[in-house]
């Protein structure tokens, strides 16, 4: 089986950037050439998704005009939070409705994916589909490009997900989610970790370790220094 439908996190301020993203959105930050939600977009639609949502609230108008004016062959559709930025999760319950109980894609387009990620996104899915449990991509802490990254979560030798105090894994910014989490949530704006929390009670969500070194832009400074790397995407 395949997945079909994904979603991509583009609402966020980008407050640790500044003041790059004073003037563009995070999403929209080029990496060898590629801005971040490029990259997210191709490598969905590199794995045979047909259908993507796209969240968007800071500097929204320069995202929607982006996607207007790049053909990328898939369908993509706008879910509005210019009133209200509806935290991570709310934000996944509001642009997904539509698909109902099909499984999808989540991604931050924070992270630099490339072709790398291909692999481990087809991995991922076959992982739901035999456990039938949503899960997370993982890096380990010494594959992450900035060092001050604290850890996550940890996994145990059947790779379920928990929260220690001390956890040697990071949450790269995919997963692998369907609607039936959010049957209990009343509010509109909360945190995915609302979900993620409730699932790791229940012993409901697992992780599968990424092999990429992981870059993730989160800071000014750490922007400036992935742009003196060599990329080959």
């Amino acid at each position: 089986m395949k997945i079909k439908k994904a979603m991509i996190l583009a609402a966020g301020l980008g407050t640790r950037l500044k003041p790059i993203t004073d003037k563009i959105p995070k999403p929209l930050i080029k990496v060898n050439n590629k801005c971040l939600l490029e990259r997210s977009i191709i490598l969905l639609k590199n794995h045979g998704v047909d259908e993507i949502v796209i969240n968007v609230h800071h500097l929204s108008d320069q995202i929607k005009t982006y996607i207007r004016n790049n053909s990328f062959s898939v369908k993509i559709t706008i879910s509005d939070e210019d009133n209200q930025i509806l935290d991570t999760g709310g934000g996944i319950l509001k642009g997904t409705k539509k698909f109902k109980k099909e499984p999808f894609i989540v991604i931050n387009p924070d992270t630099v994916w490339n072709k790398d990620y291909s692999k481990e996104l087809e991995i991922l899915e076959k992982k739901y589909f035999r456990d039938n449990v949503c899960i997370l991509l993982l890096a380990p802490k010494k594959l992450s490009y900035d060092e001050t990254f604290k850890g996550d979560f940890s996994l145990n030798i059947e790779n379920i997900v928990s929260r220690e105090t001390t956890n040697n894994y990071i949450y790269t910014g995919m997963q692998i989610l369907n609607n039936g989490v959010f049957e209990n949530v009343k509010v509109k704006k909360f945190s995915i970790n609302l979900i993620w929390d409730e699932l790791i009670s229940l012993k409901k969500l697992k992780g599968h370790i990424s092999n990429n070194r992981f870059i993730h832009i989160n800071t000014k400074k750490i922007f400036d220094k992935i742009n003196e790397l060599k990329f080959i995407d």
